[in-house]
Formats: C-alpha cells, structure tokens, sequence
C-alpha cells in the first residue's frame, strides 16, 4: 500500500516540476520563436522576388534602382553616372516594383 501511494505522489510530482518548463517554452514559441520565423519568412520571399528596374532601400539607408541582379549581388544605380554593387541580403525593403515585368 505505501508503495502505491509513494508511487502516484512521485508521478505528479514529476508532472507538477515539468509543467512550469513547457508552459515557458510555448510562452516563448509563441511570442518569440513564431513571429520571427514568419518574419524570416517574409523577408526570403522579397528578396526572392527583386526583379531588375525595382527601387529599394538597403539596410544602410541608401536608395537606389537595381540594375542588375544575380543570385547573391545586386547592382543599385543611385543617380546617372554611380553604380554600386551590394549583396542581395542587404536589401532592407523595396520601395517601388517596376512597371515592366521580366
């Protein structure tokens, strides 16, 4: 009988210690971990999407027009005569798509 009753207070016990660490970690999955993935997400699929003729800023506040494109660099005409050659993950946002598609 006492093995019994020690048995059952063990295995609540367990449960009572582990709940408090998974109620954070869905505390953290959902205010944390959740948002950021999408966010990710949304980021991989602009940069996916940038087509030569596109305005964009880059993360250091620079404004250009790409005027070519590969898979990892990007080459931003700021005005008439500067070209300037970025990684495609600087992108921070696209300001205008083009007019013309590719």
């Amino acid at each position: 009988m006492w093995l019994a009753a020690d048995a059952a207070g063990q295995g609540s016990g367990i449960w009572g210690m582990l709940l408090p660490f998974i109620l954070m970690f869905a505390v953290f999955y959902f205010l944390l971990i959740r948002p950021q993935q999408k966010k990710q997400k949304s980021r991989n699929f602009m940069l996916n999407q940038l087509k030569k003729g596109d305005k964009v800023v880059t993360i250091g506040g620079l404004h250009g027009t790409i005027q070519e494109i590969t898979d990892d660099i990007v080459v931003l005409r700021v005005n008439d005569a500067t070209k300037l050659t970025f990684d495609r993950s600087s992108i921070n946002n696209v300001s205008q798509t083009s007019a013309a598609s590719e």
